[in-house]
């Protein structure tokens, strides 16, 4: 059995099953226990002819053999058929309840964390905790409970009735058997390290490899197969090596148990031998104490097996319980409420941030508004800080009070909820869901209206391709969205945050890819269909923003000038050299 803060209420939510999964056990250890009593008196009755039965003396004749063997016999067979059956629906079957139910625990919780977490943790590290660590946690769970029981019951009563046979051959047999379980406990603890080991070897495994498959396109263009299978090989036997190196502490166990069982058994025999010889005992008694004893090696087998197992439980348990204890720091405070209605105004009051760990300001002192209804642009240099502003405004990480304000309310004082609600966000790496072209657009939204759906695409200038597609909005996309092409990736997410029709729309450097036709055509749509709604559009690009209400210029995480694009080249020798590096750019591309 296994025991922790995320596992010990299963014990109760499960109960009824459980108690019938043990009463179905117990039921099974008795029935097992009859055997070696039919067993003795059929030997007893082919040696002697005759059989004790409740202290009369029978002739051991047909009739006898069919009413006190063969009908008991087939009442035990049906009970040990019937009782497996409820016990390990009951345990196993809670086991695996409880592994569904831990999983999507685990899934609710991943959803909340911040980026932050993810950031630091990998995907791979993650998804071996939804699997190996989840699956160990439900055998321990399942089986843990019915090794614990079985050894307790099955070993009390084989016990019992060795006693009550002689109990000075009972404890011979027993010595071996406690140094057996010392054993086993001294390497359970060893075992225990050995397979956080292991698991923490198939993670980085798991990580690689996950890595390695996202990147298969990188790593074709620069012809590094080679480089990376060798890469692999090295996690692979660090993983084979973590795998050996529990296995062999793991099949020590087992040996030494095998040794401890085989020896016992030759004591068994020899004074058992010695006992039938001097008159103690007759041949059927001694049948019948040899099968107590085998029945009780199960249970002294169990409780190793036990260690092996809450070894390997007890280091699962502890990585999902971390997990489950991550935190996020970017939660609601106390006083936040609900928005219904955000008109989209965004306020910038000398906001300073720097991310968790970072040895340097991301922004500093910015100072800006948008006003509702506008059409901003931000642009500036790699790295000055744009996508960072885009994060604040959707809360992915932590304002300070009084520097960020929507509609006038300070940032932290709307639940992030209501705030995400009432925005829409094109990402720079427009991730696409291996689904269908449609269920992609629709994700933002909740209605799964086709005329809605094709309405997004056509003003995201991407209905065309969609169509000449062979299953059109049916298609379905390949992981990450890799089998369409870049320019139509970033106009199949534009059109998924135009379906919600939110008061906040950003995009960040989310046309990039298409060419400048294209391009107009998605800004146009978007001036004429989101009249009087905020929309903010990240660039490199002048050409994409020049048009806008107002443009904000950043350099090195601060706010260089604010204005529209005739202010800005007037004022701003940084922008115009922009401007004119641009310009010149793409007449050499002529």
């Amino acid at each position: 059995m296994i025991f922790g803060r995320q596992i010990n209420k299963y014990y109760l939510k499960y109960l009824l099953p459980i108690l019938l999964g043990i009463v179905a056990l117990i039921a099974v250890d008795y029935a097992q226990l009859i055997i070696p009593e039919l067993y003795s008196l059929v030997i007893n009755g082919i040696n002697e002819g005759q059989v004790e039965i409740d202290g009369i003396m029978y002739d051991f004749d047909k009739t006898l053999l069919m009413n006190k063997v063969c009908v008991p016999m087939f009442i035990v067979i049906v009970s040990l058929v019937i009782g497996r059956f409820i016990w390990r629906v009951c345990l196993f079957g809670s086991g695996y309840r409880v592994e569904k139910d831990l999983r999507g625990r685990m899934f609710r919780h991943s959803e909340f964390l911040s980026c932050e977490f993810y950031s630091k943790n990998k995907v791979g590290n993650m998804m071996s905790l939804f699997t190996n660590d989840l699956e160990t946690v439900q055998d321990c769970f399942g089986s843990g409970i019915m090794m614990t029981f079985d050894a307790v019951f099955m070993g009390g009563l084989s016990l019992y009735k060795m006693f009550r046979m002689d109990w000075r051959m009972t404890l011979f047999s027993l010595i071996p058997m406690v140094l057996m379980l010392a054993v086993g406990i001294v390497l359970g603890k060893y075992m225990t390290m050995k397979w956080d080991a292991r698991q923490q070897a198939f993670s980085d495994l798991s990580d690689f490899s996950q890595e390695s498959f996202s990147g298969i396109a990188v790593i074709k263009a620069f012809v590094k197969e080679f480089k990376e299978l060798w890469a692999f090989r090295r996690l692979n036997k660090q993983n084979e090596d973590a795998n050996v190196a529990y296995t062999k502490m793991s099949m020590l166990l087992h040996v030494l148990v095998s040794l401890f069982v085989e020896s016992v058994i030759c004591i068994v025999l020899g004074y058992g031998s010695y006992l039938v010889y001097v008159g103690r005992f007759n041949a059927g008694q001694l049948m019948e104490f040899i099968g107590y004893f085998n029945a009780i090696v199960w249970p002294v087998m169990a409780i190793t097996e036990l260690i092996d197992m809450s070894s390997r439980g007890k280091a699962s348990l502890k990585r999902v319980t971390e997990f489950m204890n991550a935190t996020s720091d970017v939660v609601d405070s106390p006083t936040a409420l609900n928005v219904e209605n955000i008109n989209g105004e965004i306020e910038f009051r000398h906001l300073t941030f720097r991310y968790p760990n970072s040895d340097y300001d991301a922004l500093s002192d910015i100072t800006f508004t948008i006003s509702a209804g506008q059409n901003v642009g931000i642009v500036g240099k790699t790295g000055c800080g744009k996508t960072t502003l885009s994060d604040l405004i959707l809360r992915c990480y932590n304002v300070g009070r009084d520097m960020l304000f929507i509609d006038g309310n300070d940032v932290n004082d709307i639940t992030i909820k209501s705030l995400r609600n009432s925005c829409a966000y094109v990402p720079q790496d427009n991730f696409l869901f291996s689904d269908t072209v449609a269920n992609n657009i629709a994700f933002a939204s909740d209605s799964d209206d086709i005329d809605q759906v094709e309405l997004a695409a056509h003003l995201a200038d991407v209905d065309g391709n969609i169509q000449g597609f062979v299953n059109g909005y049916q298609t379905v996309l390949g992981e990450r969205g890799v089998t369409v092409s870049g320019g139509q990736k970033q106009r199949i997410s534009i059109a998924r945050a135009l379906i919600k029709n939110s008061s906040i729309l950003i995009l960040d450097d989310s046309v990039s890819a298409v060419d400048t036709d294209t391009e107009r055509k998605i800004l146009d749509n978007l001036k004429r269909e989101r009249a009087g709604k905020t929309t903010i559009l990240i660039a490199h690009r002048i050409s994409t923003v020049q048009s806008l209400d107002k443009i904000v210029y950043l350099d090195n995480g601060k706010v260089v000038d604010c204005g529209t694009h005739a202010e800005l080249l007037e004022r701003c020798s940084d922008y115009r050299n922009m401007v004119a590096l641009q310009k010149l750019e793409d007449e050499e591309g002529l």
